[in-house]
C-alpha cells in the first residue's frame, strides 16, 4: 500500500528534539539497503546516528547473529542511541531478547511500528486516526499473549505496554477492533453518497495514486484549480484549502480532493496515501476506507518517480498494479514523474525497458510544469466517453435556466438565438444528457432534435 499513501491531514508538530536511533536491518542474501528505513525514521522525527547490516538466515531468537547484537550493543552505546529501528518484521520474543542485550532504556522498534508511529503522528482527521487504530490493534492482537508472558517471564507487569495478560485483553482488543470497523464503514457509505451527488453534478472522479514520494501531492498542485470548488457545498465538505508539497514520506495520510483544471470536463481529483513496499496485508486492509477513493475512481493516476532506477521502478509498478487491480476497474494512466532529474536519453530508455508494465506512460515534472498540459489532455482522452446531444427551446426563464445548468454540468460547444428560440449544442456525460432532455422535455413547446 500505500502507502505508497499529503496533506489533507496536514503534518505532525515538529519534534522540538529528536530521538537519536541506530536502523538495522537483516536480509537472507544480497546486500541490505537501509536508504527507506533512514528516510522513514527521519519522518518518524528519528536522527539517525548509526546503522548496522546482517546477511544470513533469520536467527529465531535474535533475528539477528548473537555476534551482531553484541555489535548493534556497541554501537548504540557509542551513539548513545534511544532506539534501535529494526527494517524487520521483529516478532515479540525477538524484541524481547535484543531489548535484553541493549543498554536500559533503548527502545526496540520493527518496521511496521515505525510506519504506525507516522501513521498516527499524520492522523488528524477522524478517519484517520481510526484507521490507525485499527491498524494498531491489529497488529497487536497476535502479540498480546506473547507479550503479556514476556512480562510475567521478566517479572515486570506491563512489559512492552501490554499489561497483565487476561482473556479480556484479546476480547477487549476484538471488541475494539469491531466498533472501529462499524464507524469506518459509516463513515464509508457518507463517502459514497457524496461520489455519486459530486457524478450526479456532472462531476468526472480522478484519483492520484503511486508511492509515497513520488511527487503525487505536487502534481495535484499543478492540476488544481484551487478556488474552483465552493467548500461550503454538501457535495465538497471533505476538501481543505492547501495540499501540502514536501520531500517527506507519507505527507499524506488521508486523502485531499480538489477541482482540476480541464478544458471541458469538469474533474475532481483526489490524492491519496502513498503506496510503501513490504507492508502486511492486515495493514493495507486497515486504509481500505482510505483507498475506495481508488477503486471507485473514474480514472486512476498512477505516479512513478522516474529519477529511480528501472528495477525500482519496475518493481513497484508490479506491486502497484497488483493493488489497483485486484478491485479497480477505471482505466489506469502511468505518469512518469521528476522527468526533470533525468539526464538526457535516459527518459527514451526507461520507457522502453519498462513497456511490458508501463506500455504509454506520460511524462511530465510536476515541479517544472514539463507535460503537465498533455497530461490534461490524456486525463480527458481516458475518462469515459462523453454523448454529444442538441437541444432546441423556446426562449424563457425555464430555458435560460436549463441552458445555464448545461453549461454547469457539461461542454458547450455552440449557443445561438433565432426568433423566440435557443439551440444548444453540448457534450456531456450519459447521465447529464438524458437529464437535460427530461428537463427540456418538460418545457413546451420545446422539441429536440
Amino acid at each position: 500500500m500505500s502507502g505508497g499513501a499529503g496533506n489533507a491531514d496536514g503534518d505532525a508538530e515538529p519534534r522540538t528534539e529528536r530521538r537519536r536511533a541506530v536502523v538495522a536491518k537483516r536480509v537472507d542474501s544480497g546486500e541490505a539497503d537501509l536508504a527507506e528505513i533512514s528516510q522513514l525514521a527521519a519522518a518518524a522525527g528519528y536522527e539517525v546516528v548509526g546503522e548496522l547490516t546482517q546477511t544470513r538466515t533469520e536467527d529465531a531468537a535474535f533475528m539477528f547473529g548473537e555476534g551482531k547484537v553484541a555489535e548493534l550493543r556497541d554501537l548504540v552505546r557509542q551513539t548513545d542511541a534511544e532506539a534501535v529501528i529494526i527494517d524487520n518484521d521483529v516478532g515479540p520474543y525477538q524484541t524481547f531478547n535484543i531489548g535484553g542485550e541493549l543498554p536500559k532504556g533503548v527502545e526496540v522498534v520493527d518496521r511496521f511500528t515505525l510506519i504506525l508511529e507516522i501513521f498516527g503522528q499524520r492522523a488528524n482527521t477522524r478517519k484517520a486516526q481510526l484507521q490507525v487504530e485499527l491498524a494498531e490493534l491489529r497488529y497487536e492482537l497476535p502479540r498480546a499473549e506473547a507479550k503479556a508472558s514476556l512480562a510475567k517471564r521478566d517479572e515486570r507487569p506491563g512489559f512492552m505496554g501490554l499489561g497483565e495478560y487476561d482473556e479480556s485483553v484479546e476480547r477487549d482488543i476484538k471488541r475494539q477492533i469491531s466498533e472501529i470497523r462499524d464507524e469506518l464503514e459509516s463513515i464509508a457509505e457518507k463517502e459514497e453518497a457524496r461520489r455519486e451527488q459530486r457524478r450526479d453534478s456532472g462531476f468526472e472522479l480522478v484519483a492520484l495514486a503511486g508511492y509515497t514520494n513520488a511527487g503525487k501531492s505536487t502534481l495535484m498542485r499543478r492540476l488544481a484549480d484551487e478556488l474552483a470548488v465552493d467548500e461550503n457545498d454538501d457535495r465538497h465538505r471533505d476538501l481543505d484549502t492547501t495540499a501540502e508539497s514536501q520531500d517527506m514520506l507519507f505527507t499524506t495520510l488521508g486523502t485531499t480532493t480538489r477541482r482540476a483544471e480541464m478544458e471541458k470536463r469538469d474533474v475532481l481529483l483526489t490524492d491519496t496515501v502513498g503506496f510503501i513496499s513490504d507492508l502486511p496485508h492486515w495493514l493495507v486492509e486497515s486504509f481500505e476506507s482510505t483507498l475506495d477513493s481508488v477503486y471507485r475512481a473514474d480514472l486512476v493516476l498512477l505516479v512513478v518517480d522516474a529519477s529511480e532506477p528501472v528495477a525500482e521502478m519496475r518493481e513497484k509498478l508490479v506491486t502497484s498494479h497488483d493493488t489497483l487491480y485486484e478491485r479497480n476497474e477505471a482505466p489506469v494512466v502511468t505518469v512518469f514523474n521528476k522527468v526533470d532529474r533525468l539526464a538526457p536519453g535516459e527518459l527514451a530508455e526507461k520507457r522502453g525497458a519498462l513497456s511490458g508494465v508501463a506500455p504509454d506512460p506520460i511524462a511530465v515534472s510536476a515541479k517544472t510544469g514539463a507535460g503537465v498540459a498533455e497530461l490534461r489532455d490524456r486525463v480527458e482522452d481516458e475518462l469515459p466517453d462523453w454523448e454529444r446531444e442538441r437541444l432546441v427551446l423556446p426562449v424563457s426563464d425555464d430555458a435560460m435556466s436549463l441552458v445555464s445548468w448545461v453549461h454547469d454540468h457539461g461542454y458547450v460547444a455552440e449557443e445561438t438565438y433565432a426568433g423566440d428560440q435557443v439551440t444548444v449544442e453540448f457534450e456531456a456525460k450519459p447521465s447529464i444528457v438524458a437529464r437535460a432532455r427530461a428537463k427540456a422535455a418538460e418545457l413546451a413547446p420545446a422539441e429536440s432534435a
